[in-house]
């Protein structure tokens, strides 16, 4: 028997089916669509870093106000306070010296912030540059993909 006797016979097989093949795939492709999900999702980390870097800057901002509020505070105090030294006792000399600390606390509290603000900052901005280059370099091979499609059409 031979093998294409086997084949005919029905043996609970259902014959197999091609698919039709086109003879050729439409020339109409672009390659945008292939890397679309990728730009998107650069595109969006791109965005959310540019909002990261403005909240970022308003957070030290509001931060270091405050901090001048409370400093502002405590030179009101003492000057609304202020008596001569003689007439004090040991206790207002003591309390006064401790805001005068606690200012020169504050001033630290701001230069720190400063610091941490610009730190966070140029982190924030070497990621969102590598991004963008990223995003152009994805962009730029799609580009020159689409132009050679173009010309063997």
């Amino acid at each position: 028997m031979e093998i294409k006797d086997l084949l005919k016979q029905n043996r609970g097989f259902s014959p197999l089916e091609l698919p039709e093949i086109a003879e050729k795939a439409p020339l109409d492709f672009r390659f945008d669509e292939l890397g679309k999900e990728k730009i998107e999702s650069l595109e969006q980390s791109i965005s959310e870093i540019k909002t990261s870097i403005e909240e970022r800057k308003l957070l030290s901002k509001q931060t270091f106000e405050e901090c001048e509020k409370i400093k502002t505070e405590i030179n009101n105090f003492l000057l609304e306070n202020q008596a001569s030294d003689f007439e004090e006792n040991k206790d207002i000399i003591k309390e006064k010296n401790d805001l005068r600390s606690r200012k020169i606390a504050i001033s630290e509290l701001q230069l720190n912030e400063k610091i941490d603000c610009w730190k966070d900052v140029a982190n924030l901005q070497r990621e969102l540059r590598n991004y963008e280059k990223e995003l152009i370099e994805k962009q730029s091979r799609i580009n020159s993909l689409n132009k050679i499609l173009e010309q063997t059409n």
